[in-house]
């Protein structure tokens, strides 16, 4: 029998790729979602018989608690997602950042694998020259951050858990993020052609949102030994600064002005480079290269040419 994956948040940027390939992979799926953004990223998946979807609330009890008892697997994604988001509105993240992670991780039983995407920003403004591991002490500087290593803690301490550490996602998604760095750079230099950058040497880890996807798929195919650590989840050779990414944009963009300020400071102060080794070691490996992403994004982008609150 076909195993049955609920996934919260599933219209979301990675939701809507991730429920794609768990029904490419033979899954039942059910996404939960409140269409905050009146996303419409899923409707290419309605045809589909093993797939449903549920409008609501991750923080329902009723809903949560009716939907959490039909699933194999629980994939947690409903979540208010960023620093400046979090911080905009504590209570909100506080909400749905913790208390829907606490509720969903009550109300299933041990028998039920829960994969939870946390975020390796959990590692905060570490040296940006010695590798982060899952063993280094996570110092989370945000709102953001802070949520997300509570409900971390509290998932590993249940049975049948796995915790992916996100690195930073780029890639194209029917539900787009213009924020992420990659994506954000990428579209700076297609669209105006210049960007100005703080902190040009802080380095952060990236990964593919497709390989997000697949990752979790290997996780639920390999529960049984993945079950009850964290695993760092990013593309090796992807651990570049800013800079570094801003010059890789520019290869493929060669107008792409890049001004590096010396005066000024980002409100991210997030600096570290991270090992994906124990993740490699449980069988899985990013494949998708920053390159590959970089162009597809330009692909993508072509077909946002025409904006509506600009005359270009």
């Amino acid at each position: 029998m076909a195993t049955t994956v609920l996934v919260t948040g599933g219209a979301g940027y990675l939701g809507s790729i991730l429920c794609e390939h768990l029904l490419d992979r033979g899954c039942r799926v059910t996404a939960l979602d409140n269409l905050l953004y009146q996303q419409r990223s899923l409707f290419h998946l309605c045809a589909n018989p093993n797939f449903e979807f549920v409008f609501g609330d991750a923080r329902n009890e009723a809903l949560v608690k009716k939907l959490t008892a039909e699933a194999d697997v629980i994939i947690p994604l409903a979540a208010v997602v960023g620093a400046p988001a979090c911080e905009r509105d504590p209570w909100l993240a506080d909400s749905v950042n913790k208390d829907a992670i606490h509720l969903i991780n009550k109300l299933r039983s041990p028998r039920q694998l829960l994969i939870y995407p946390t975020t390796n920003s959990g590692y905060g403004t570490q040296s940006g020259e010695v590798y982060c591991t899952e063993e280094t002490p996570l110092e989370p500087i945000s709102k953001y951050g802070l949520d997300k290593v509570a409900s971390e803690a509290d998932i590993l301490g249940s049975p049948n858990t796995i915790t992916l550490r996100l690195a930073t996602v780029f890639g194209f998604s029917p539900r787009m993020r213009m924020d992420l760095l990659v994506n954000h750079f990428v579209w700076a230099a297609w669209s105006d052609r210049y960007l100005v950058i703080f902190e040009k040497d802080f380095k952060r880890n990236y990964i593919h949102i497709r390989d997000v996807a697949d990752c979790f798929i290997h996780c639920i195919d390999n529960a049984s030994s993945m079950a009850g650590r964290p695993f760092n989840a990013g593309l090796d050779e992807a651990n570049l600064s800013k800079a570094e990414l801003a010059l890789k944009v520019q290869e493929y963009l060669p107008d792409f002005y890049i001004h590096f300020a010396e005066v000024g400071s980002d409100p991210d102060k997030r600096n570290y480079i991270v090992s994906n080794q124990r993740l490699r070691e449980a069988g899985f490996e990013a494949k998708r290269s920053l390159d590959q992403g970089i162009l597809e994004l330009i692909k993508g982008y072509r077909m946002m040419a025409r904006q509506p609150f600009k005359n270009v």
